[in-house]
């Protein structure tokens, strides 16, 4: 299944979508995801959607999702709408369904209060990347099912567990049906295991009572026929206690059968290097997946000598680690160190590339800035302080190279460094930077700063970067 990287805007670039075009469908969604304050602009599978974020006092409304839509085209984009929100809510963990839609020439809000939501506190925090993209007709209906089932899981329970059945229902024949049940089952853990095993012990064909006492006692009503009688609590208790397995045969279904990850087994199991695959001679590649070594630098084709653009999520990458000149430098079992130094040769930075395990990792006390070539600017100390705070504070670094996707580096789990509020080192660091170029102007001859020092953004002497 297709997992591919989803471009993300925020704050005043999702706004500038919003304003780049007129006509727009807006769906208010019920969403157990942690929604963001702030507009988030992403693009997936080729369209644009705006996830509406609630800003901090102001009146709460119900979450949104905005899509361009021309004024004829308003139930395709109202199905477009539903996959998505199908997609983001298993991809979440949770649910995110749709419970109205409004058309307008511009991106207005849905304006129900009925639904409610968690919302981020920050503009940048939401990320759905690597989405999966479904193109198969039954795994979007057990999907649409799945986001029924989980809707109402709090709310209705007979009926959350009908559309936890038609999850499984909806892909076999019915006695395909049977069969998988019956192998799924035992296959379950946690409390579904558990009540599945109550039931067995009860004497229950499990299976044969899900459907009887489950599904069919909840769609029907027929006269003397087995029915969910709301007004009768066992039968209310009855399918409470059997939710949870039917619930966990339909994840199953999805998560198995139809190959569908969400967001954790997908972190779990990406190859975070593949982008840069293409850029490796295949006999190269081959190797290093194996974990051998790679002492012959110059078979890394055109990964040897690039440039790189490094970047923090959600932020563009500024102008002094725009187009660095990525080099290779060294190696070990499977794994190539890199370099990336600046145009003006004042920030490198430095990356652990592991193609044997699909990490690529940053180098943090290994970078930082230098005027042994050129003078450093006070931009140059800004963004490189903000760049290893961020990354100590578990910002994710992206690495990118022209005509592939971004490639992200693992976050940092700090050793012995106590994590400091990026923006606040920033103001630090330049407050130092000015007050050590007043000194050094107006300093003699004798006592003027050593100007080929190398800094990083905690003050500690660096390495400075080899020869190419």
């Amino acid at each position: 299944m297709k997992t591919p990287y989803v471009p993300h805007l925020y704050g005043e670039a999702a706004q500038a979508k919003l304003t780049s075009r007129q006509g727009w469908l807006t769906v208010g969604v019920a969403s157990s995801i942690p929604w963001p304050q702030e507009d988030v602009w992403v693009l997936y599978d080729d369209n644009e959607y705006v996830l509406r974020g609630k800003k901090a006092g102001e009146e709460r409304q119900a979450p949104c999702i905005s899509t361009p839509c021309p004024r004829g085209d308003i139930d395709a984009a109202q199905t477009r709408c539903y996959l998505f929100a199908s997609v983001l809510g298993w991809f979440k963990g949770g649910y995110v369904d749709v419970i109205g839609a409004v058309w307008g020439s511009g991106p207005v809000l849905y304006g129900s209060r009925d639904a409610f939501t968690t919302t981020f506190d920050g503009t940048k925090f939401f990320n759905c990347n690597y989405m999966p993209v479904i193109v198969d007709e039954q795994t979007r209906k057990a999907l649409a099912f799945m986001r029924e089932g989980k809707r109402l899981r709090h709310v209705h329970e007979p009926y959350s567990f009908l559309s936890f059945f038609k999850v499984v229902e909806s892909q076999f024949t019915s006695k395909d049906r049977v069969a998988w049940i019956g192998t799924n089952l035992d296959l379950l853990d946690g409390d579904p295991a558990k009540r599945v095993a109550e039931l067995k012990k009860q004497g229950f064909d499990v299976g044969k009572h899900l459907f009887e006492s489950g599904r069919c006692a909840v769609a029907h009503a027929s006269l003397g026929g087995a029915i969910v009688d709301p007004d009768i609590p066992a039968d209310r208790r009855r399918i409470a206690e059997d939710l949870g397995v039917i619930a966990g045969l339909a994840a199953r279904y999805i998560k198995v059968e139809a190959g569908v990850p969400d967001d954790s087994e997908l972190y779990e199991s990406r190859d975070r290097t593949a982008p840069w695959h293409g850029l490796l001679p295949a006999e190269t590649l081959l190797k290093l997946q194996a974990g051998e070594e790679i002492k012959d630098l110059s078979t890394l084709g055109q990964l040897r000598d690039n440039k790189v653009s490094v970047r923090l999520w959600g932020r563009e990458a500024p102008e002094c680690m725009y187009d660095m000149q990525l080099a290779a430098e060294g190696y070990g079992p499977g794994v190539v160190s890199f370099l990336a130094v600046s145009r003006r040769t004042t920030v490198f930075l430095r990356f652990a590339v592991d193609f044997a395990n699909g990490r690529i990792h940053t180098l943090l006390e290994e970078g930082g800035v230098t005027d042994q070539f050129s003078e450093v600017t006070e931009a140059e100390v800004e963004h490189s302080t903000r760049y290893f705070h961020s990354v100590v504070a578990n910002s994710q670094v992206e690495l990118c190279i022209k005509g592939v996707d971004p490639v992200p580096c693992e976050i940092v789990i700090p050793v012995n460094i106590i994590p400091q509020v990026p923006e606040k080192m920033v103001a630090a660091a330049l407050e130092q930077f000015r007050r050590r170029k007043a000194q050094a102007a107006s300093a003699t001859a004798g006592t003027t700063m050593d100007t080929h020092a190398q800094v990083s953004p905690l003050g500690q002497s660096l390495k400075a970067p080899k020869s190419r």
